[in-house]
Formats: C-alpha cells, structure tokens, sequence
C-alpha cells in the first residue's frame, strides 16, 4: 500500500557576518526576540533565492552566500522540516533597516559581547555564531545542486 506525502517545509538561516560582528533581526513573531535572518523558503524559489530574500525582506540588507555550515532534518508525523544554515557576507556598507515592517522590527550588527545583552528567542544563536566565530567549517555552496547537474 502507498504511503501517503509528508508535506516538508525548508527553511533558511543565515549567518551574515562582517568582521566581528553578525547581523541580527528583532522579530514581528516569536516574542518580539532577536534571531539571525531566517524564513521559509517559497514555492517555486530554490533555497539560495530564499535565503537572499528573507536577510533582505528583514534586514534591508543584500548579501552574497558564502557557504554551508549544516542542513538539520527533523521527521514529525504530519510533516517535515529541513533548516539549512548558510553564511553570507553583505554586498555593501548600507546600514540594516530600522524601520518596522510586517517582515521585522529592526535589524542590528553585534558582536558577541553585544549579542549577549539582547533578549534572544533561543540559545542556538550564540552557540551557533560562537562556532562560527572559532572557525566551525564551512562547506561550498556546491555541495547544494539542482537535481542533473553534472558530477565534477
């Protein structure tokens, strides 16, 4: 017997970073909390488009993707989600938006220091821009590929 779809969600997050100091989001959802750029991914965008999209649409900011640090799947019964955490670097000096919108309340650059002082949605977001900062790896973007792409 056919099992039936899961439907599967993909989300981005993004580590844009410049210098010392990461790029953070104070969100409309979740508590009004900072968080990195994140979102999902839409219908019809591949994931690189997503994540460009959702760091601009809440920080103002145009980035470049770097690299890959990890994709986390999680199987629940009524659906599945896949979160792949990407780095960036922005395109340009432009300072994040300050302006409230449907997408966020602010966007800031901190460091650490900085980072420890703002009310956080979770603790994954020191932990993860801690790692970064002591050198976790980063993966090529090319290990993400559309499918029949050739094998070099």
């Amino acid at each position: 017997m056919p099992r039936a779809p899961v439907p599967s969600y993909y989300f981005a997050l993004v580590v844009v970073r410049r210098g010392d100091r990461f790029l953070v989001v104070r969100e409309v959802k979740h508590g009004q909390l900072w968080y990195l750029p994140a979102g999902r991914v839409e219908q019809g965008e591949s994931l690189f488009e997503g994540a460009r999209r959702e760091v601009l649409e809440e920080t103002g900011i145009a980035v470049e993707l770097t690299g890959l640090l990890r994709v986390e799947h999680t199987a629940h019964a009524e659906m599945t989600r896949v979160r792949v955490f990407l780095t960036a670097e922005p395109v340009d000096e432009r300072p994040p938006k300050s302006t409230a919108d449907e997408h966020s309340l602010e966007a800031r650059w901190v460091t650490l220091a900085e980072l420890r002082a703002l009310p956080l949605r979770g603790d994954e977001v020191e932990e993860l821009f801690t790692a970064v900062e002591r050198g976790l790896p980063v993966y090529p973007l090319s290990v993400i590929t559309p499918e029949g792409a050739p094998w070099r």
